[in-house]
């Protein structure tokens, strides 16, 4: 048994950094990445198998011809998306559909749940996740006005922090965080605004009625589950998509894979598993059949599963 290693993708966008070069090693494509596509089947920005038999091939590919690996799951698509988002501006904000309104209204799509784990942040770092208004008319009505100020809820953060952002959730990530995002595979975004800022000269669209649609209100704050602990590894939140893990690895442990495939991201440290080395910045599918995993090392992880 061996691990499956993935190339990530990057994305250049107008509030990114260099974070991903400085913090983790990687060739950037410039100054202004904000997204690294770290374990991705999604066509907008599709990861390759990094060495072993299945070296080069898209992940894609990999899921469609050799499905046993991911305990035959039964999808018509790689299920999930893991990202490390370095957000050295404000990104917009936005909310996303689930999947009954992607399917309809985003020629096939699925939605996007989605869970935002604080690798780092700045001292006074905060985030944007839900809204103030009662209802759809006041809703429309602040928005139309741009009193995002009464609007938004901003919440301040730190390292470490753990965050369940739901389909109809308004949110955003604010400058001075670097996130780990686990999500569903899907690249939907509406955005309600983006603080007139301007690409290529014009103002990135936004998507107000699409919004409008699908936002939940009023907002119900979803309270952190309650940590499982495993000794090294914690379960951070489980729902119909994902479960998420935070491991923190020092000398030599193991687990048994219950789900289909899991998905792993070294955030440092280093470690081994099935005789090969991972290291800070690293992402890996562990396959099916993969039974007790012994590893060993000083390092720490986010671990994912589908459900």
């Amino acid at each position: 048994m061996s691990i499956i290693r993935i190339n990530p993708v990057f994305k250049e966008v107008i509030w990114g950094g260099s974070r991903l070069k400085t913090d983790f090693g990687y060739d950037i494509p410039s100054d202004h990445t904000g997204e690294c596509w770290a374990v991705s089947a999604h066509p907008d920005g599709e990861c390759t198998v990094s060495g072993g038999e299945f070296d080069g091939e898209p992940l894609s590919k990999l899921w469609n011809e050799h499905r046993e690996l991911f305990g035959n799951y039964p999808s018509d698509r790689f299920p999930l998306l893991t990202k490390i988002i370095d957000a050295n501006g404000d990104l917009s904000i936005q909310v996303h559909p689930d999947d009954s309104y992607a399917a309809v209204n985003e020629n096939g799509s699925l939605g996007k749940m989605e869970c935002w784990y604080i690798i780092d942040c700045d001292k006074d770092a905060t985030i944007i996740i839900g809204h103030n208004a009662k209802t759809k008319e006041e809703l429309k009505s602040m928005i139309d006005n741009e009193k995002w100020s009464e609007l938004i809820r901003e919440i301040p953060v730190k390292k470490g922090d753990f965050f369940q952002i739901d389909p109809g959730t308004v949110h955003a990530i604010k400058a001075g965080t670097l996130i780990l995002e686990t999500q569903q595979s899907s690249d939907i975004t509406y955005r309600l605004y983006d603080y007139g800022r301007l690409q290529n000269g014009k103002p990135r669209p936004l998507h107000i009625e699409k919004s409008l649609d699908v936002i939940e209100v009023p907002f119900v704050e979803r309270k952190a589950q309650e940590e499982e602990s495993d000794g090294w590894m914690k379960k951070l939140y489980s729902c119909k998509y994902y479960t998420v893990w935070k491991a923190e690895l020092s000398g030599e442990e193991s687990f048994t894979t219950e789900q289909p495939f899991m998905i792993g991201s070294v955030l440092s440290g280093e470690a081994e598993l099935y005789g090969e080395k991972v290291s800070k910045g690293d992402h890996f599918i562990i396959p099916a059949g993969s039974g007790e995993t012994r590893i060993s090392g000083n390092a720490e992880f986010i671990f994912s599963a589908p459900m």
